[in-house]
Formats: structure tokens, sequence, C-alpha cells
């Protein structure tokens, strides 16, 4: 059992490097004003079975890692070893933070979602963000 939770673990990791993961919420919305980009927050738990069926399919879709790649930002929490801002619940989990530079949230949603309802939760967030923006 413990092979196999280092090997998912190690599994884990290669896929956060390739989509450049964070895991200081600080860090991420500094980076996120500088390259004038929104903020993706995925907030999981070890033991959490849709956490992994996300990550195992909507995460591995190339479209959606090159989208995500080039237009947010991303970081992801560990309930169980990240610092979870105040205003970010934590249950149930999967949970998805869309967020601008300044942390305010645009978007929320919760659960395992397949690739084209996450790649609509994308334009609901930058079509916020667009309107918020004109508003000023």
């Amino acid at each position: 059992m413990k092979t196999f939770l280092l090997l998912l673990s190690f599994v884990l990791s290669l896929n956060a490097v390739e989509l450049g993961w964070s895991h200081n919420y600080q860090k991420g919305l500094q980076e996120a004003k500088k390259e004038h980009k929104l903020v993706y927050v995925l907030i999981t738990s070890d033991h959490c079975g849709w956490c992994r069926k996300f990550e195992r399919t909507t995460l591995q879709n190339k479209a959606i890692k090159e989208r995500l790649k080039r237009e947010f930002i991303t970081i992801h929490l560990s309930r169980e070893w990240d610092e979870i801002p105040a205003a970010f619940q934590t249950s149930p989990i999967p949970r998805h933070y869309f967020v601008d530079a300044k942390g305010n949230i645009l978007y929320l949603s919760l659960g395992h979602r397949d690739v084209e309802m996450f790649d609509s939760f994308m334009d609901n967030a930058q079509e916020k963000d667009k309107l918020n923006k004109e508003k000023k």
C-alpha cells in the first residue's frame, strides 16, 4: 500500500509539473497580476476518489491542459497539506475556484466535471472578469 501511495504521489507530481501547479495561493495571485491572467484554484484531498478521477480524465485532456497553461495561473491546494484561504470552502471536494489577480471569486463549482463542462467554466470565469472590468 505504501508503495502504491508513493507511486501515485509521483505520478500526480509529474502532472503538477506539466501544468505548473503552485501550492501557494499568495504567490499565485502575484504571478497572475504580473502575467495579467486569471487564477484557477483546485482544492482536493488525498482520500478523494472524485478528485483523482477529475485529475485522470479532465485535467489530462490536451486542450484543457493547453488552455489552462495559456490563460490561467494554476494553484492546487490539498486540504491536508496546504494553507487554504478562509474565503474558500473545502467541503465537498473537488472544488474549483476561478479568481482574479486580486483574489475576487469570479466563478466556483464543485465535483468531477467532464471536459466540455470544465471548458465552459473557464469561459464563464473569463466572461465575468470582462464584465467586472467594463463596470469600472
